[in-house]
């Protein structure tokens, strides 16, 4: 067993692991990791992931992303009260969590009411009607919980017990909400709400308002997890936490508790020499509670605890230390996240990130991401704007028209078709639904009831937790755990019963007379668990294609008919009216906000923007995924129509990469990252790969070969000039390290490619 996991097993991690990698790939289509290479490989890590957008399925991406990439091993900090459920406890024990308890988790009712007696002058003074705030339930460190409204309850530490009926809460109570449930009057005068919707109390001054019920919850001793935590940072083992305190469904980053803060200052205090990195995870979903949907996980800069920091934690300022961890902790955190103030400003964003691709290229998801952050960031900054505002209200009447048809951005493409063109596409793809149908029927009905159960399963347990929430909004964020919970229980069970009702009818008639009389009657539990899950499969990505194709239909047959495919057609030519005010607003407040605007651009427009090479650190995005207005050759436009994001069909009318027949026999049997490249990083490898252009049209020679002296004089210049990059790319690296894996030997690969050529040159001449 490896000394960085001793309290661990190493090969019930790997396994637990790989089964639950299994039904992970099921339910998503898609898991991106970006930027992996920013994982420290040696050393203690801190793997700080955020927005926890999906309960127990987080972890799990987060540890089988950073042992396929870095070989690394994962201690997650799980709620105590999860620990407590049976199978999730026991599977998280044999990964090596680590329970946490929560104080939210513990609250209960107690006797009495509270309310604030001097709101204006001492906000944090709390008074009890019928309570005894000296009891047993009420503890210095303990926490006041105001009932729940909208979703939301407000909560505050209690700093001062001063007497059964008056204590002090350590902040005070924030929002208005929470100021109408202990004052009994709102700032307009009207009585306040409880729970319920009714009113709080009667109204009437703060010295006469009954007050309103709460719920207390006791303090919580972390000093054995922080102590935990130490050691195996000490010994050089890795961290996942996600510190924003239980899973939620916001579209924005909540608070972040202290504990991380605590955990990264501690360990430092504790061993000045551990070198502890902090890694910001962005764990980005794409309808994260549906099946089939997609992620991308990317990885930030790794954060160094700033020694003056420990310096004030030890030596007792405490809080302004934590305080200033936690902003380096949130701040790297937005960097890799997509957050947006509320859900109608996200799909916004959503709909001007469609608009805003000028040469209607399919984008990858990490590129989609990037575009996304900049977006939210720039309509943040600039809401108030009148451009910004009349440009919004006619996008979301866009929307409310395309909504009103029941068809997406991307389909009025087809309204630029032909009426043969549009009739042909029509048969040709409800003769392919058709033939999918009858391979998807079979596994959709012996998988049914597992459908059906996690369907209701799921949203009991949604509804349920929503209950029991002060955060969550619909609660979706369980939905998807249950589901593959509610799968890897009922699966097994299911083809066990399937196969021995095969194996009994076997035995019974040699199923109808099919089965020869020699096979023996063991052989159809061998085939049952062999057959019945492969039919399953094969129904998931059978119908997964179908649902896709099924979707294309509807505007097929409205580009049919003379109203609707005028409609289409009007709204085609309004998108583009749209797109081109979003690019035109887009190039022009660009550059205010982003000064490196032109230099990293993402996408290339018409105008005639181009992206210099950049010089910084290992290759940009820009570089990566490079979509500009230069005719691509055949290669690189194959390469960018296999990057598909989205269902239905592309703006060509051509169907995604995993729609055509002839792509099926190319995933590996449990695939979810289909476009994830496996090979090097490095430019040289990537140039060596036959058919790689990046983009760009091929060279042609500027001068000819004719002696051995001219092959000579050019070799010369290649070497010398791809030595010459390599050591600039190396010199440009502040700590002397490398920039990926790729890039680990890349004057040394330089220096070989430019002998290949060179001996290549002289064979031709």
């Amino acid at each position: 067993m490896s000394q960085e996991f001793k309290h661990m097993s190493t090969w019930t991690y790997d396994l637990l692991l790989w089964v639950f990698s299994i039904v992970v790939d099921l339910f998503f289509r898609e898991v991106h990791p970006r930027s992996s290479w920013k994982i420290p490989r040696t050393g203690p890590v801190l793997f700080v992931g955020a927005p926890h957008a999906n309960q127990f399925v987080d972890p799990l991406i987060l540890m089988r992303v950073v042992k396929t990439e870095a070989r690394r091993r994962i201690s997650i900090l799980i709620a105590e009260k999860s620990m407590k459920r049976k199978f999730i406890g026991f599977a998280a024990r044999l990964a090596g969590a680590l329970s946490v308890g929560r104080a939210l988790d513990k609250t209960k009712p107690v006797p009495g009411r509270i309310c604030l007696p001097d709101p204006e002058n001492d906000p944090l003074l709390i008074r009890g009607i019928d309570t005894n705030f000296q009891s047993e339930d009420f503890q210095v460190g303990g926490l006041i919980v105001l009932p729940t409204v909208n979703n939301a309850a407000a909560n505050s530490e209690i700093a001062e017990i001063l007497g059964p009926t008056e204590l002090r809460v350590k902040k005070a109570f924030k929002g208005d909400v929470a100021m109408e449930q202990l004052t009994g009057r709102s700032k307009f005068g009207q009585p306040a709400l409880d729970s319920n919707g009714g009113n709080a109390g009667h109204p009437g001054e703060y010295g006469h308002y009954p007050g309103i019920r709460f719920k207390a919850a006791p303090k919580v001793d972390q000093t054995k997890v922080y102590d935990t935590v130490f050691s195996q940072i000490s010994r050089g083992g890795c961290i996942g936490i996600y510190p924003e305190g239980g899973s939620h469904d916001r579209t924005e980053l909540l608070p972040l508790k202290a504990g991380v803060a605590i955990m990264a200052l501690g360990a430092m205090a504790e061993n000045p020499n551990c070198n502890l990195k902090i890694v910001p995870c962005g764990m980005n979903y794409f309808h994260a509670h549906k099946f089939r949907s997609r992620a991308v996980i990317e990885f930030g800069t790794p954060l160094e605890v700033p020694q003056e920091l420990v310096e004030e934690f030890k030596s007792g300022s405490r809080r302004e230390a934590i305080g200033r961890m936690l902003e380096m902790i949130y701040d790297s955190l937005v960097a890799v996240t997509v957050t947006s103030p509320d859900y109608d400003t996200l799909m916004l964003i959503q709909a001007v990130r469609r608009l805003y691709n000028p040469k209607g290229k399919k984008l990858p998801l990490p590129m989609v991401v990037e575009l996304n952050r900049r977006l939210v960031k720039g309509y943040t900054h600039y809401r108030d704007d009148p451009r910004i505002i009349d440009l919004k209200k006619g996008i979301l009447k866009y929307n409310k028209q395309l909504m009103a048809l029941n068809v997406r951005d991307h389909q009025l493409a087809y309204a630029k078709f032909s009426i043969l063109h549009v009739v042909g596409m029509l048969l040709y793809r409800l003769g392919k639904l058709m033939v999918l149908s009858a391979g998807v029927l079979p596994g959709l009905i012996l998988f049914a009831p597992i459908f059906v159960a996690g369907k209701a399963i799921s949203m009991k347990k949604s509804r349920e937790a929503l209950a029991a929430s002060t955060v969550k909004i619909q609660a979706r964020d369980v939905m998807a755990t249950w589901k593959l919970l509610v799968s890897l229980a009922l699966a097994p069970t299911l083809y066990t019963l399937y196969t021995i009702i095969l194996a009994f009818w076997t035995y019974y008639n040699r199923v109808q007379g099919i089965v020869p009389p020699g096979v023996p009657l063991w052989t159809m539990f061998v085939a049952g668990f062999v057959f019945f899950p492969a039919i399953t499969f094969a129904a998931l990505r059978f119908g997964e294609i179908g649902m896709d194709i099924a979707k294309s239909l509807r505007p097929l047959v409205l580009a049919l008919l003379p109203s609707s495919g005028n409609t289409l057609v009007k709204l085609r030519k309004w998108r583009e009216e749209l797109a081109h005010q979003v690019t035109a607003l887009i190039n022009q407040l660009g550059p205010e906000i982003f000064p490196d605007f032109d230099a990293q651009r993402i996408i290339a427009t018409s105008e005639g923007h181009r992206t210099p090479p950049s010089p910084g650190r290992g290759r940009s995005l820009d570089e990566k995924y490079r979509i500009g207005s230069r005719e691509t050759s055949p290669a690189a436009q194959f390469s960018l129509t296999r990057a598909s994001i989205g269902g239905g069909s592309s703006m060509a009318g051509n169907l995604p990469r995993n729609e055509s027949f002839k792509n099926l026999g190319h995933f590996g049997f449990f695939a979810s990252r289909p476009t994830t490249p496996t090979s090097s990083h490095s430019r040289a490898a990537s140039r060596s790969r036959p058919g790689s252009s990046g983009g760009f049209t091929s060279m042609k020679p500027l001068s000819t070969l004719d002696s051995h002296g001219a092959a000579d004089d050019v070799t010369k210049r290649i070497r010398g000039a791809m030595k010459e990059r390599g050591q600039r790319r190396l010199s440009l690296e502040p700590d002397g390290s490398h920039a990926g894996d790729g890039d680990s030997d890349a004057s040394s690969d330089a220096e070989d490619e430019s002998q290949g050529v060179g001996v290549e040159m002289k064979k031709n001449v």
